[in-house]
């Protein structure tokens, strides 16, 4: 459960996508959709992205830009967007700064075991940076009609 509030400004970010220099100001203006998910390619996360990737022209009709996060390399991710054509940036954040700012690595348990691991969450960031809507019990098979439900946008 991230420590992070609704109505607060959104962690910074500085990343590099694709072998640019990214940074969340740089989509000041613009809604975001910045999900974090646990790793690429796995049932999961393959259906959370790919609905994303279904509604991605609603969103960007709506103003939105979607950002996935997750702990995988660059490479896993490159590897992870061809596969399913995913028009939309992943953030490789490997070094967890990202995750951990945004208060998304924590206890999970699986089968009775306790691990650390990242919390699937989705950030909404309005046109200012700050936090509108924060989604921690994420329907991977439903996401974007969860979002657009969660924002009234439906």
């Amino acid at each position: 459960m991230t420590y992070l509030k609704e109505g607060e400004k959104a962690p910074a970010i500085q990343a590099e996508i694709g072998g640019k220099e990214f940074t969340l100001t740089s989509l000041k203006g613009k809604k975001i959709v910045l999900y974090f998910y646990p790793k690429d390619d796995t049932s999961g996360c393959t259906a959370e992205a790919c609905n994303l990737k279904e509604s991605y022209t609603d969103f960007q009709a709506k103003g939105f830009e979607v950002i996935g996060v997750s702990p995988d390399n660059a490479a896993s991710h490159e590897k992870f967007t061809k596969k399913y054509e995913l028009p939309f940036p992943l953030i490789a954040d490997p070094e967890l700064k990202i995750i951990k700012d945004y208060g998304v690595w924590g206890e999970k348990s699986m089968y009775g075991k306790k691990y650390m691991g990242l919390l699937r969450t989705t950030f909404i960031i309005d046109e200012n940076g700050n936090i509108e809507k924060i989604i921690e019990k994420v329907k991977t098979k439903e996401h974007s009609k969860q979002i657009f439900k969660e924002l009234k946008l439906n």
